[in-house]
């Protein structure tokens, strides 16, 4: 699932940059073409072009690392008994996010939630058929066994803030 988001991600960037360069290259040949009175074309010094250039550029390539290539560190539940166990805190999102566990063990996540906004009232985990109500500054536990090794995702109610549980082998 996440290849084809990226795929799609790579196909929008070059469909974007595409209709903004004929979009750009219709606007300055009609401007060429209409003269008027009010408006003089004002030069800048070559270094002035170089350094906007570079931090634009510098720019691009700094979001394109956040979203493509930055990846949230996984934190491991700790075994306490026969249970994989972790704390999470909710506040403007899940810390951490991303979760590591071993497939065939129970699993017992700890959400504390100090975020007041209504959006992070609830838990959902849709493969495990997971719906918890998170009240404000108390711990609900929730509890599972993940049989199959894969990525699955948690969110809050809104499927606006979103994590990761990743289930090892």
């Amino acid at each position: 699932m996440l290849k084809y988001q990226k795929t799609g991600l790579y196909f929008s960037q070059i469909l974007l940059s595409l209709i903004l360069a004929n979009s750009v290259q219709a606007f300055s040949s009609e401007s060429h073409s209409q003269t008027t009175e009010k408006f003089r074309q004002i030069q800048q010094p070559i270094p002035v072009k170089i350094a906007v250039t570079a931090a634009g550029l510098g720019l691009i390539g700094l979001e394109i690392w956040w979203f493509m290539f930055s990846k949230p560190k996984a934190k491991q539940a700790t075994q306490i008994q026969d249970t994989q166990e972790l704390e999470i805190l909710v506040d403007g999102g899940y810390e951490p996010n991303r979760i590591t566990v071993n497939s065939g063990q129970p699993v017992r996540l700890k959400f504390y939630r100090k975020d007041p906004s209504h959006c992070l009232d609830k838990v959902l985990f849709p493969d495990f058929n997971i719906s918890k109500d998170l009240p404000l500054d108390k711990t609900t536990t929730v509890e599972f066994t993940p049989d199959k090794p894969g990525e699955y995702t948690f969110s809050c109610g809104m499927n606006m803030v979103r994590g990761t549980l990743e289930v090892r082998g």
